[in-house]
């Protein structure tokens, strides 16, 4: 049997890089503080961690999937080099009101909705109990929130200091 392990999910957009609106190029891409040392640290401790990303450019056709997914491999390039780890990220390419047909729809995936941190614990035996999110908008929490997950609200700042108080006060008790 395969033990299970707590998850950290990151938003991206605002957590691990700084918001600046519909980022889909490396040169447009900026780390948080202390983004590579919070993932390390989480990796260091045996924890699964994974990105969720509502990325709605896609359908509003400012950018493609490739795009993204070419900003996505270097970001994993990045962080590799700082030594950290992500182990899959998740995606949702849909909005509703998207210029391109292909992506206009409403998505379970699409946060506040769960989809995709349900599917990361289908996906890799995740002790949910033990898992948290942090992100940067109420959406965000919203999903942790519905997938049965704590979630934090981060406004900035150093992001491996807010996510070793996040932890330290999760594992008091503090859920969110």
């Amino acid at each position: 049997m395969i033990a299970r392990m707590p998850a950290l999910f990151l938003d991206r957009d605002g957590v691990i890089n700084l918001d600046r609106g519909y980022v889909s190029r490396p040169e447009d891409f900026e780390f948080i503080e202390g983004a590579a040392e919070a993932i390390a640290a989480f990796n260091a401790r045996g924890w699964y961690v994974f990105v969720v990303t509502n990325q709605s450019g896609i359908a509003r056709n400012y950018y493609s999937e490739d795009d993204m997914h070419a900003l996505h491999a270097w970001m994993v390039r990045r962080l590799a080099e700082a030594g950290a780890r992500i182990d899959r990220i998740y995606y949702c390419p849909y909005h509703e009101e998207g210029e391109n047909p292909r992506y206009r729809r409403d998505s379970f995936d699409r946060k506040p909705k769960p989809g995709m941190l349900l599917r990361a614990m289908a996906d890799f035996p995740v002790k949910r109990e033990s898992s948290f999110l942090i992100g940067d908008k109420e959406a965000d929490l919203e999903a942790a929130r519905a997938a049965g997950v704590a979630g934090f609200l981060f406004t900035g700042g150093n992001l491996a200091s807010f996510a070793e108080w996040t932890l330290a006060g999760f594992e008091d008790g503090h859920r969110g």
